[in-house]
């Protein structure tokens, strides 16, 4: 019984449109190259400081001067931003690809309808139709449905039952690629806030070395000082901002997919339980 489970289930795992990128190491490091070009050669290009020395004071009002002397820190914190971005615009293609080519609602409002008037055939030209992930765990359903009713040795409670696993293998199959990458993005939450305060640390270190000099000709070291951790404290705030707001998002829009699934799944097994009777 269980190998035929594991067959009808099978099928549902399809290629469908754009997966996600598997290697998320590779955007991270493709946008740290970026970042760091950024920080050298526009943050810290001549024309944004007095006497065009990127050593010296950014030109009065100047903010890609002032950034820039925030520190190398900078630099890491704009790969995070930019890691955040990136990894965020791949999610939205992912799951748009895995929300499939219709309106989530009224896709599981025709199934539900399809399958509750016995209409099978129908229910699986929807998600032809719809394509994606939410499809594929229907049409497994749908195919378990379809198998257990020529099983003549099963009770009617177990045929339930395997409908409702290969339900829930299906969906155990996608889910892996609805969530691949956001743990990164929750984990650069973290580490957006730490890096800032890392940095600010930094900034805080060489102002208190400016005062222990003493003398009015370290003032622009304290001054440098100050701005590196003000610099590094909002910039880290900006980052953990986004990931924050892209993490939420695509958490919930899951959430949603998998409810979806979940009332499908249950008019399925529903749909079997009410038009059966027990045969053995």
């Amino acid at each position: 019984i269980m190998a035929t489970t594991t067959k009808a289930a099978a099928p549902a795992k399809k290629s469908s449109g754009f997966g996600g990128v598997k290697d998320a190491w590779i955007i991270m490091a493709i946008c740290c190259v970026i970042a760091y070009c950024f920080y050298f050669f526009v943050l810290g290009n001549p024309d944004n400081f007095v006497g065009g020395d990127p050593k010296g004071h950014p030109l009065p009002g100047n903010l890609m001067g002032t950034v820039y002397k925030g520190g190398v820190v900078v630099g890491v914190i704009l790969t995070l931003l930019l890691s955040v971005i990136c990894l965020g615009v791949e999610r939205f293609f992912a799951l748009k690809s895995a929300f499939g080519t219709m309106n989530l609602a009224k896709f599981t409002a025709q199934v539900k309808a399809a399958i509750k008037a016995g209409k099978f055939d129908e229910a699986q030209l929807l998600c032809n139709k719809m394509k994606g992930s939410v499809a594929n765990v229907v049409s497994a359903s749908l195919a378990a449905y379809k198998d257990v009713e020529t099983n003549h040795t099963m009770k009617k409670a177990q045929k339930i039952a395997k409908i409702q696993q290969a339900h829930e293998e299906a969906t155990q199959l996608e889910m892996p690629t609805l969530q691949m990458n956001l743990p990164i993005i929750a984990t650069i939450v973290t580490l957006g806030t730490l890096t800032a305060l890392f940095g600010t640390v930094l900034g805080m270190i060489g102002s208190f070395q400016a005062l222990s000099a003493g003398g009015g000709a370290d003032s622009a070291a304290l001054s440098a000082g100050i701005s590196e951790a003000l610099v590094n404290t909002a910039s880290g705030i900006l980052t953990s901002w986004f990931a924050v707001v892209i993490y939420n998002y695509f958490t919930n829009k899951i959430d949603k997919l998998t409810y979806a699934l979940d009332e499908v799944g249950y008019t399925i097994a529903t749909t079997y339980d009410v038009n059966h009777t027990d045969e053995v």
